[in-house]
């Protein structure tokens, strides 16, 4: 319960369809090197695309440290 309301240093919380939203995800990236950049581009919960980043932390659990909303492809 603690993991879901911790705070990153960017400040930024994660939002429906962040992959931390509602907490670290069960599967860890086990193969990947630590500080790791990873990509996720969703939908957020206003129709928005969102792309956001995250970090692979030492104990392989993901930093949201940047996100941008992008321009829709239909303006």
């Amino acid at each position: 319960m603690l993991a879901a309301c911790q705070t990153n240093e960017a400040g930024l919380e994660p939002i429906r369809g962040s992959i931390t939203y509602g907490g670290q995800p069960r599967q860890r990236l086990q193969k990947s090197p630590i500080g790791s950049i990873v990509p996720h581009i969703f939908t957020d919960q206003w129709g928005e695309r969102v792309r956001e980043t995250y970090i692979l932390q030492p104990d392989r659990s993901l930093k949201l440290v940047d996100r941008v909303y992008l321009d829709s492809p239909f303006d």
